[in-house]
């Protein structure tokens, strides 16, 4: 028996999971917080051969049996699921008392026995209301159900005598009708309380055909717990979420309305700000005479126009300028070229050597007495680093110049500078070659 129950609740869940797919809205997809949806209930409770919905009953006394069940429910909004529902247990029901209504009672059967094998149905199930409309989560649910399925038992009857007479063992259609109520003890767990009652298509379940189907129901109690992560889907109350949303949402309003305010704010001071700006720059700017000087910083106002000004927009005065022409004698040059021969350092060094101090001190003279410029141009063999040389070269025309500066001459008057090993004058394969390419040129101007 308890495989046949477990067989016909393998084919309800089928059918619930078959279900699942012909939603084209995942509760937990995109940005919503993860809710548990999928959930396992097992019960116990009483199967009784009777109905509150009226019809005859076909025997004076029902006895209540045990009976015992389970389920698989899929939620897919806060209202709705899919169940599939599976239970069995016994009827029992005999004749050894009259009718309440005082008919006779001409049965032939004297009890009846059924073992209900297996009861299978998938149900849909329609939670009515959570108690609290402001409260996100509820702790009490109320629900109903309805749904089909098949119910196999077997029945067996005494017959007046003492007998059995009658052995049934059938497949039947059945529409299970439900109402029940969920407490939540936790996210996991539920305590559940229904009531079921199972409209079969056949008017043997007791055994004794009267004309009218037979019916029976269920009650229980028993836990359901909630796979997954997350809060109850059932649970959750989609009034109190669409209230909050709409608080916020004026909430949110509000801000940006004050926002936009304050921005409109700045805007405006923005405005006189560029304002008030643009005037002083209008004001800075203005040039009444003309002559390229701001009214502002002008102090002789009133140039006439095409009067050459300085900085402070006065006139210019002008006085007559000779320029004396620069002539370079052989001998001016002379004394250069010799004191270039004579021109020694430290090895590897910027370090002027003493017998050079004589002809740089007639160069110096020359400097000051007839106002010359003096290119200083400082170059080296290719021995070592080009950085090395660079710096070298650099170094020896900068103490070149260190020196004539030192002697009286004019420092705006010398330029030096260094080429490394850039601009040679002869071969660098020979040791004569090297010679020649470390040196400092002279050049008058």
């Amino acid at each position: 028996m308890k495989f046949k129950l477990l067989k016909g609740t393998v084919i309800a869940i089928g059918a619930v999971i078959i279900g699942n797919g012909a939603f084209a809205q995942e509760t937990n997809s995109g940005a919503n917080p993860p809710m548990r949806t999928w959930s396992i209930g097992v019960n116990v409770g009483a199967l009784t051969p009777l109905s509150p919905f009226g019809g005859q009953n076909d025997y004076s006394h029902r006895t209540s049996k045990l009976g015992y069940g389970l389920y698989v429910k899929k939620q897919f909004t806060n209202y709705f699921s899919l169940r599939a529902d599976g239970y069995a247990g016994k009827l029992a029901g005999d004749n050894n008392e009259p009718y309440r209504s005082g008919a006779i009672n001409v049965s032939p059967y004297a009890s009846f026995e059924t073992d209900v094998n297996y009861t299978a149905s998938l149900n849909a199930v329609v939670n009515m209301f959570n108690i609290d409309m402001f409260k996100k989560e509820n702790a009490l649910q109320l629900y109903t159900s309805i749904g089909a399925g098949v119910v196999g038992y077997e029945v067996n009857t005494v017959g007046r005598a003492g007998t059995a007479n009658t052995n049934i063992k059938t497949d039947k259609l059945t529409i299970p009708v439900g109402l029940g109520a969920k407490f939540k003890i936790s996210d996991a767990v539920n305590f559940d309380l229904g009531w079921t009652v199972n409209f079969v298509d056949a008017d043997d379940l007791d055994g004794y055909y009267r004309g009218a189907n037979d019916k029976f129901n269920y009650a229980y109690a028993g836990l359901e717990f909630n796979l997954g992560k997350g809060k109850q889907l059932a649970f959750h109350n989609p009034v109190a979420l669409t209230y909050d949303e709409a608080v916020k949402a004026k909430a949110d309003a509000a801000s940006a309305n004050a926002l936009v305010s304050t921005l409109k704010t700045d805007l405006e001071n923005s405005k006189s700000e560029n304002s008030k700006l643009r005037s002083d720059l209008n004001s800075l700017m203005a040039d009444a005479d003309g002559d390229g000087v701001s009214d502002k910083f002008d102090k002789c106002p009133g140039t006439p126009s095409g009067t050459p000004v300085d900085g402070s927009g006065c006139p210019i005065k002008l006085t007559n300028q000779i320029t004396e022409k620069v002539i370079i004698t052989d001998a001016d040059r002379k004394i250069v070229d010799q004191a270039i021969k004579n021109l020694e350092f430290d090895f590897a060094k910027s370090t002027i050597r003493s017998k050079s101090y004589a002809s740089l001190n007639q160069v110096a003279k020359l400097l000051i007495d007839k106002n010359f410029s003096l290119k200083l141009a400082g170059h080296t063999d290719n021995v070592g680093s080009d950085a090395a040389n660079l710096k070298l070269s650099k170094d020896r025309a900068e103490a070149v110049k260190s020196y004539l500066v030192s002697q009286g001459a004019n420092p705006s008057r010398i330029e030096a500078t260094g080429y490394g090993k850039n601009q040679p004058i002869a071969s660098n394969n020979t040791a004569s070659g090297r010679q020649k390419n470390r040196r400092v040129e002279f050049t008058l101007f």
